[in-house]
């Protein structure tokens, strides 16, 4: 028998499988790592699936332009898709630069027999303007559009593609249209392109149209992502999703990988294909953030900060959009005979009030990731005077009506009217409140040991 000691010297392991859904790419190389098959893959595995491709040419690229393209021979693209599809289980596909009329010819005899999904992403012209089809390419994409269970041109491409000028929402409908007509499962042209302060992408489908709208970043750092938006698709299509969901969810993926870009290169940036992955990843740490601010507040007593209503405690995830993206105590902070206490646990949604306001901040200074609000009075009022603190504040009386009738609005007038009052960031923002609503102070800060700073100094000087 095996002595204990021999059971526990064991140099090797077992191996442990994950099973993931595959997804191909059929495009070119970007070098400089932004757009193209670089992008895809890792669009495809920060959304849990697995990454295969099949390059069709080589670019020297970076976040400028376009330097020199090298396109592979068709027989090399097809070797590459016969040797993925022969060992893989893919699932769905995504095609981005296909380069010429013969690769193009080539793709779409092959996903002719596939039983998986295919986007098309029909790039013609880098975002840079550089050119990455030729004119005979333009012409061969009809028999590979029948093939397609989507097709994402933006405005230009799609003109190229149907002839029909795309301006706005119902321009872009037409052009869908004729895409489906064309032979393709569905279209979504997207308006990315276009000018005005929403970007509108517009699905058309044989069961109808639908338009997703969301605002516009004001940023020149777009550099690959249609290629971002149809690896997210392809991906989610691989994993089971229905084309309407998957749609959705990628349109708004990228929508946060565009306003969190990176900062790479000399030129404007490249989007940030694995944002909502570091988001998700860092939601814990967030959480634990909050905690340590509370055990803060509990151990110093704050008590004499609390508003009536009670104090929250808000922590952002670093990509945070949405009120469930952010961290607080669910019940809030609330004073007892011996100091102060939470009424139960940190969790993600706990708060509204204070986690729109920390949201509508992050407009003006995406660094902001804590809150904390609390009492306003004229201990407050001279503790905040004496301060060398950036203070704003907003006043609700001069609250247009129309933002009051419309919920979660007045958060968003709040911080655009206390930012727009300081130069910079402030620091605290006070709410002077009105009948029916306390009066408040909302203490800012980009993380949480600076939160908490910044709340016991205003104790102490209170």
């Amino acid at each position: 028998m095996a002595s204990e000691d021999a059971l526990y010297s064991v140099d090797t392991r077992r191996p442990a499988p994950v099973e993931k859904p595959v997804a191909l790419t059929v495009a070119g190389s970007d070098s400089g790592g932004g757009a193209g098959v670089q992008a895809d893959c890792k669009t495809i595995e920060a959304h849990d699936a697995f990454g295969t491709s099949a390059v069709t040419a080589v670019t020297a690229q970076h976040t400028r332009g376009v330097e020199s393209t090298h396109v592979l021979p068709p027989e090399e693209v097809a070797a590459q898709l016969d040797a993925v599809t022969g060992d893989f289980d893919v699932r769905a596909a995504k095609t981005g630069m296909l380069a010429t009329a013969d690769i193009v010819d080539c793709v779409a005899e092959r996903v002719a027999d596939a039983e998986f999904p295919v986007v098309v992403d029909p790039v013609m012209v880098a975002t840079s303007g550089d050119r990455l089809l030729d004119a005979a390419a333009e012409d061969a994409y009809e028999d590979l559009l029948t093939e397609a269970a989507l097709v994402t041109p933006n405005a230009d491409e799609a003109e190229v593609l149907t002839g029909a000028t795309v301006e706005g929402e119902e321009s872009a409908r037409a052009a869908g249209e004729a895409l489906l007509a064309m032979g393709a499962d569905a279209a979504l042209v997207t308006g990315g392109h276009l000018p005005g302060d929403a970007v509108e992408d517009v699905l058309v489908t044989e069961d109808g149209v639908e338009t997703f709208r969301r605002p516009r970043v004001e940023t020149a750092a777009t550099h690959g992502s249609g290629c971002t938006l149809s690896a997210a698709i392809a991906a989610r299509l691989a994993r089971g999703e229905s084309l309407h969901d998957a749609v959705e969810a990628s349109a708004a993926f990228v929508a946060r990988a565009v306003r969190y870009l990176l900062d790479v290169g000399e030129g404007p940036g490249a989007v940030h294909h694995a944002v909502e992955l570091r988001n998700r990843a860092a939601r814990e740490e967030t959480a634990e953030e909050v905690r340590e601010v509370v055990r803060a507040f509990v151990d110093r007593d704050v008590s004499l900060l609390v508003p009536e209503v009670g104090m929250n405690v808000v922590g952002a995830t670093p990509y945070a959009e949405e009120t469930d993206e952010t961290a607080a105590v669910e019940g809030r902070i609330t004073r007892t005979f011996s100091g102060v206490k939470p009424n139960r646990g940190v969790r993600f949604g706990a708060s509204s009030h204070v986690a729109r306001f920390l949201l509508s901040c992050r407009e003006f200074d995406p660094d902001l990731r804590f809150a904390a609000n609390c009492r306003f009075d004229s201990d407050v009022a001279a503790a905040l005077d004496s301060l060398d603190w950036a203070v704003a504040e907003y006043d609700r009386s001069a609250e247009p009506e129309g933002v009051k009738s419309k919920e979660g609005s007045t958060m968003q007038w709040g911080a655009r009217r206390a930012f727009e009052s300081v130069a910079g960031t402030p620091v605290a923002v006070v709410d002077r409140g009105e009948v029916g609503k306390e009066a408040m102070t909302k203490v800012l800060a980009r993380d949480g040991e600076e939160l908490t700073e910044r709340v016991v100094t205003l104790l102490d000087c209170r």
